[in-house]
């Protein structure tokens, strides 16, 4: 995959992370339009603009970008799952509770 040294300087926007997702679920993009209700030639142009700044040349290319770069979780490959709250919440009182001894 040809990634340039400035991958991380283009940020993506919402709608194209959101369409960036679609793409790594396997929709076409007229399926991606028709999901996000917006024309075809709306998809056409996102997808062009991340590949430009993914420095992707195609589909496939951009999905290996994307897991490489933690955008999309795929699978459950590449997920980063938080403890629930209430986890934290113990672990931060015990942490206090040795410490005030």
């Amino acid at each position: 995959m040809n990634i340039s040294n400035n991958y991380l300087t283009h940020s993506l926007s919402e709608r194209e992370i959101q369409i960036l997702e679609l793409v790594t679920a396997g929709l076409t993009n007229q399926e991606i339009a028709e999901s996000l209700e917006i024309s075809k030639r709306t998809v056409d142009n996102h997808i062009s603009k991340v590949l430009t700044k993914t420095a992707t040349d195609n589909r496939v290319e951009l999905v290996r970008w994307a897991l490489q770069w933690g955008k999309v979780c795929l699978d459950n490959v590449n997920c980063c799952s938080l403890p629930p709250y209430s986890d934290i919440l113990s672990s931060s009182e015990k942490s206090q509770s040795d410490h005030s001894d």
